[in-house]
């Protein structure tokens, strides 16, 4: 309910779901591959679950909806297992587990704590919690295993646990150092090898002025240019997790692995200050590294620190129950409050789980796009897929002239790909998609096929969807 309600095949998935049917059929995207592949061919997730679907039988829809509940509920199970080694009572663990309902973004780091859909971003960082709860219980070769799984499914969120982790590991197990150094090594060397003949070639060079104007306004990948108040919002949370560990310490309440995992987050914020002036030069592997996430994490150490300052620290044990009940009571009831507000005032039209694409005028109109040649190209609204929910190249499987809120995003990753698509936004600002004469125009120089649109246009009419009208540009 905070991330008000579930969807398919919103915002990130405009890039996985393409990703993914480009390993079931190798025909769709003959257009748009070189910009998909820019991401997709330096994850392995896309490949997994392609797999995953030709073995099973399953539909992307249904695959995507298990994997969203099983990220809660890996979600949920790590908060508990947190929870149960740092505090002292049952209702402070309930407490952190609805304090972490209440969705948030990562402030200038394009990053949420939850998603409305399904993203292997927040898969793996439950998982990296699991890791932490793991850690904590001294069950290492669960954490181990958990990061090896993580960087399978989304490679930067893993590797960032994986430096929490390690680092931890190394003040805390102090016989495993000549391992972590060992391991240490082979990751410099398996980065190395990318870098020079892999996924990663080419991306240790500064990005130019055409690849960054490709990438427009998205200033959450230079912390340079963040306003001071992001600095302050991200910066607070390392301010409340060394007062709250300091507390803990004082009191003798700090349990074995928990100062270690404090050094691992202070280790977590080192690299990022020590990658800012990459970042500066923006180097491009720096930049698509966007470092900045580590703040995610920092944020929910100083989330399970709060929520143990606010109903154990300054607490008799008589009046810690007490407490910690009406703690977790209070914040389950905000939870439901703000979920509610979410899913009736704000988007009155959204179910609570969509399970596919939204029932409408849109999803006919993509229903019959997919009967077309998967060859054909698609002129619509720049920004169509946040006006209707979902994009075309994820919900007909076909390619478009611009998606331009996720193109500009994929553009970070490629600059062929990039300077693509500032040519395609030029071509746009020049010619008006919406008329008969600009549609046209597009069509000739991109060799587009069909335009989707709300009005009626004097073109060929190839389809109508209520008040959406497929018309034919060649």
């Amino acid at each position: 309910m905070n991330s008000a309600g579930y969807r398919y095949a919103a915002s990130d998935q405009a890039f996985y779901i393409p990703a993914i049917v480009r390993h079931l059929e190798p025909a769709d995207f003959p257009r748009d591959a070189a910009l998909i592949d820019g991401q997709a061919r330096a994850i392995l997730v896309d490949d997994a679950l392609a797999a995953v679907v030709k073995t099973t039988g399953v539909s992307l829809q249904w695959l995507f909806a298990v994997l969203y509940g099983l990220t809660l509920v890996l979600l949920l199970f790590a908060l508990i297992r947190i929870g149960r080694s740092l505090y002292r009572s049952e209702w402070t663990v309930i407490a952190l587990t609805a304090a972490m309902t209440m969705r948030h973004s990562i402030a200038k780091t394009g990053a949420n704590t939850l998603e409305g859909y399904f993203h292997p971003r927040v898969l793996v960082f439950a998982l990296g919690l699991l890791g932490v709860a793991a850690f904590l219980e001294r069950r290492d070769w669960l954490w181990t295993a958990l990061v090896a799984l993580g960087i399978v499914i989304h490679p930067t969120t893993a590797v960032w646990f994986g430096v929490w982790l390690g680092i931890a590991a190394w003040f805390g197990r102090p016989a495993w150092r000549p391992a972590l150094v060992t391991a240490a090594g082979a990751a410099a060397a398996g980065v190395l090898l990318m870098l020079w003949r892999g996924p990663l070639a080419g991306r240790l060079v500064p990005m130019d002025a055409e690849w960054l104007s490709a990438i427009g306004d998205k200033d959450y990948l230079f912390p340079f240019e963040w306003p001071p108040t992001a600095w302050l919002l991200n910066l607070a949370t390392v301010l409340v997790i060394l007062l709250c560990w300091r507390a803990r310490r004082h009191a003798k309440l700090t349990v074995a692995g928990e100062t270690p995992l404090v050094l691992g987050a202070m280790g977590l914020l080192l690299l990022f200050l020590c990658s800012l002036p990459f970042n500066a030069a923006r180097i491009a592997l720096v930049v698509e590294l966007q470092v900045s996430r580590v703040f995610w994490m920092l944020d929910v150490l100083a989330t399970i620190y709060a929520v143990w300052w606010l109903t154990e620290d300054w607490l008799t044990e008589a009046r810690r129950l007490k407490t910690g009940a009406a703690l977790a009571a209070a914040l389950v009831v905000l939870s439901l409050a703000r979920g509610s507000y979410s899913m009736l005032v704000q988007f009155p039209d959204r179910p609570i789980f969509d399970l596919d694409i939204k029932a409408g005028d849109w999803r006919d109109a993509m229903a019959w796009a997919r009967t077309t040649d998967p060859s054909s190209g698609w002129l619509a609204d720049p920004i169509h897929a946040a006006r209707y929910g979902s994009s075309i190249r994820a919900a007909a499987h076909r390619d478009v002239l611009l998606e331009q809120v996720k193109d500009r995003a994929i553009a970070m990753y490629d600059r062929t790909a990039a300077l693509s698509v500032a040519d395609r936004e030029r071509a746009l600002a020049a010619l008006p998609w919406n008329t008969p004469d600009g549609a046209r125009a597009l069509a000739r120089r991109y060799g587009l096929d069909y335009l989707i649109i709300d009005q009626e246009l004097d073109l060929p009419l190839a389809f109508r969807s209520g008040t959406l009208f497929i018309y034919r540009l060649r």
